[in-house]
């Protein structure tokens, strides 16, 4: 079972940045997709950003144009720039990386906090 290791949350003004990083444990070529999703308290997660093994990303409306998913393969880490960052991208955040089986894996998650 791979083991995805998020860092990078923490507290920010609205319009700020932050980068979350998860490592994974083993080859990220391993997975069709690797990507972020997010969860309020008594809410359901959410997608946020995926890329695939090719490289290609999507991401959710609400994103798109403030946040970068992007990767090193040499590192096996995936990247989730956020930058223009609003009281509503407030949650914990969490890495999946999805199997060709579509298994999917989740890492413990990181606390993103946009207030001021």
């Amino acid at each position: 079972q791979v083991q995805l290791v998020e860092s990078g949350g923490g507290l920010v003004q609205p319009g700020g940045s932050l980068r979350l990083s998860c490592a994974a444990s083993i080859n990220i070529f391993s997975f069709n997709f690797m990507g972020w999703y997010r969860q309020l308290p008594g809410k359901q997660r959410e997608f946020v950003a995926r890329i695939s093994r090719g490289g290609v990303t999507n991401y959710v409306d609400s994103v798109k144009g403030r946040f970068t998913i992007s990767r090193d393969i040499a590192k096996n880490t995936v990247y989730l720039q956020m930058n223009s960052l609003k009281p509503e991208d407030t949650a914990v955040y969490y890495c999946n990386a999805r199997y060709p089986s579509d298994h999917d894996s989740w890492g413990q998650g990181t606390q993103v906090t946009v207030s001021s």
